[in-house]
């Protein structure tokens, strides 16, 4: 895939998923947008891997569930790189996977539920809306929403969390319906358990190894295995796909 003159914005790139994805565009000829929210040491270190391939890069501190502050990123993006073609929104509230020590729903209250939906939709909201006119000015677009499979398959119920990207699944397929005869694509990934992230760091090696055995290709996702995916659906060679999700899991949701 050829993504030279393009520019990508990948919210929470800083670390983890979001930095395997950016070093993966910028590996195919993309200018990519870093955003990051506290660690800028992390999000320079991803800026200068970005650097080393074919594409550049540059870091952009930002709270994407703050409207001003969206408004701000997406400006200071155009105003260095001058366009948006790709969105990917992979920023979501911190999160332990955790099995042993999660809440169960009679320990759950509603602001629980209310900050994983702010990290994964509210934020997905606004940047959408955010890069939207310069995409309807061009008639072209890509965003990639990332969800996750638990959506398919809860096989630990980690209740807010899912509930939140179960809601971002449905928000990307009416955007679909809804700027698909602009001219611009929206779909989503679906990992499943991705090792090592910050959220799964405390994941026991139990959870990981039971997950393993369940899995048709028998191991769990690394943070590079979600970058194809993405990139595949920002790329030309998916043009005539929208409202997808592409389960990343290694086969353990088939849909």
């Amino acid at each position: 895939m050829n993504f030279e003159g393009k520019v990508v914005l990948v919210t929470g790139s800083g670390r983890g998923i979001g930095a395997a994805i950016a070093r993966a565009f910028a590996a195919e000829g993309a200018s990519v947008a870093i955003n990051y929210l506290k660690n800028s040491e992390a999000a320079d270190e991803v800026v200068t891997a970005c650097c080393t391939e074919v594409g550049d890069a540059l870091a952009f501190k930002a709270d994407v569930t703050v409207g001003e502050a969206v408004d701000d990123l997406v400006s200071n993006v155009l105003e260095n790189f001058g366009k948006i073609d790709v969105l990917v929104n992979n920023a979501f509230k911190p999160y332990t996977f955790d099995q042993e020590n999660r809440k169960m729903f009679w320990e759950l209250d509603w602001s629980d539920y209310q900050a994983q939906i702010d990290g994964a939709l509210m934020s997905a909201h606004g940047v959408c809306k955010a890069v939207l006119p310069g995409m309807r000015r061009r008639s072209n677009g890509a965003i990639i929403n990332v969800a996750t499979d638990l959506v398919a398959r809860p096989s630990i119920p980690y209740h807010e969390y899912t509930t939140a990207k179960s809601a971002l699944i449905g928000f990307s397929r009416n955007l679909a319906v809804e700027l698909g005869p602009l001219g611009i694509r929206v779909n989503c990934v679906a990992p499943g358990l991705v090792y090592p992230t910050e959220g799964t760091v405390n994941t026991k090696e139990m959870i990981k190894d039971t997950i393993s055995m369940q899995t048709p290709l028998g191991r769990i996702a690394r943070p590079e295995d979600v970058a194809g995916p993405v990139l595949f659906l920002a790329s030309s060679w998916s043009e005539f796909m929208t409202g997808q999700t592409l389960y990343v899991d290694g086969g353990l949701v088939m849909n």
